[in-house]
């Protein structure tokens, strides 16, 4: 089995313009974003490791929020997930790997979780 480092922030409800119906152009929408990215991993973690040797989990949340453009309409939230992805492959060489759940809470009516999960390896 392969030693493995996920980096996970869960359940952000993010403000996000998407959809393809009518009903869902005009405004933002509200999705529950979970992510977790696999690091390339340290032999070993001692308690005076650095930072440098893992990832701020701070960016992750700021994929799924600040770094969505403002303005832009994702038809499909398997671009929005795309998008928090992609932004986290560029922002370090060390993520692996990525995987994105977004639920859309607009379509809920019983408190089922309805949506998707993007998993993409860097390339």
């Amino acid at each position: 089995m392969t030693d493995t480092l996920l980096l996970e922030v869960n359940d952000l409800d993010v403000d996000v313009l998407t959809g393809i119906y009518s009903e869902e152009t005009h405004l933002p929408q509200p999705l529950r974003i979970s992510i977790a990215a696999e690091l390339k991993i340290q032999e070993r973690y001692e308690a005076d490791t650095s930072l440098d040797h893992s990832k701020n989990y701070m960016d992750l949340k700021h994929a799924a929020t600040t770094a969505l453009p403002e303005g832009v309409h994702f038809k499909l939230i398997e671009a929005v997930a795309d998008h928090i992805i992609e932004t986290l492959f560029l922002q370090d060489q060390d993520v692996l790997r990525v995987t994105v759940k977004i639920v859309k809470l607009l379509i809920s009516e019983k408190g089922e979780q309805i949506g998707i999960t993007l998993s993409r390896s860097r390339k």
